[in-house]
């Protein structure tokens, strides 16, 4: 593996990762950032999980922008996992921020009813679609080939605590079966963001809030554009680094 060292801009939080597989992009600091803006992320008794964690960039962020005493991540690739370890053990975080390896169909019965917020950032091509990539890391990263978006959602329902809140960005294209999966498994969307890279542009993500049993009132939120016209970072995304 060709590691790097990357400055997240969090503090002193640095990421090693090999840019020869998946390195994190703009999507896990929007959703990290959104998590931590919960009321219950504030508690020092607050647990979050994240699946489908990678190298464990949105763990990682959450520590530096959350009171919570218990984060914990899940990832199936085991090149990916070791460098989430890594990642936490050489940021001081060991005590606080762990990472599990396992796969989210097998969540059961570990972990039931434990967690007051869930993130995660799934694979985003249904299996059978797109093309995939000749990297198996960056494949199974983008394609979901050993966990679907159901698989994702029913973990995170397990996972949660009664009024627990799930976090996921996705892409636009799978909203009817998100919506419709979110319900099946009972965490209510109550929150949506389209996301868009420049204003006016089309959106190419989807940023949804969801509360475990929660009542049904969906919210469409004002959308968000990652840069300006001009190429910079906009004011929201500035934010969203603590900039």
């Amino acid at each position: 593996m060709a590691l790097r060292y990357d400055r997240t801009g969090f503090k002193d939080i640095v990421i090693c990762q090999d840019p020869d597989e998946f390195c994190y992009g703009t999507d896990a600091v929007i959703l990290a950032h959104e998590a931590s803006r919960s009321a219950m992320a504030l508690r020092k008794d607050c647990a979050i999980a994240d699946l489908g964690t990678g190298t464990g960039i949105v763990p990682l962020i959450l520590s530096q922008k959350t009171a919570a005493g218990r984060i914990m991540g899940i990832e199936v690739q085991e090149r990916s996992f070791r460098l989430a370890e890594r990642n936490g053990e050489e940021n001081g975080l060991s005590g606080r921020v762990s990472f599990v390896m396992g796969n989210v169909r097998d969540v059961s019965p570990g972990y039931g009813g434990e967690f007051d917020i869930v993130t995660s950032n799934p694979p985003y091509t249904a299996g059978g679609e797109g093309i995939e990539s000749g990297n198996d890391a960056k494949a199974i990263a983008r394609h979901e080939i050993l966990g679907t978006l159901d698989d994702f959602l029913k973990a995170a329902a397990f996972m949660l605590k009664d009024k627990g809140e799930f976090y996921m960005i996705h892409r636009p294209g799978r909203i009817v079966d998100i919506c419709a999966g979110c319900r099946k498994y009972g965490l209510e969307p109550k929150e949506m963001t389209f996301i868009s890279g420049k204003p006016g542009e089309k959106p190419n993500l989807l940023l949804i809030k969801c509360v475990k049993n929660g009542g049904r009132d969906l919210r469409v939120l004002a959308p968000f554009a990652v840069r300006n016209d001009d190429g910079s970072f906009s004011e929201r995304m500035l934010k969203c680094y603590e900039i």
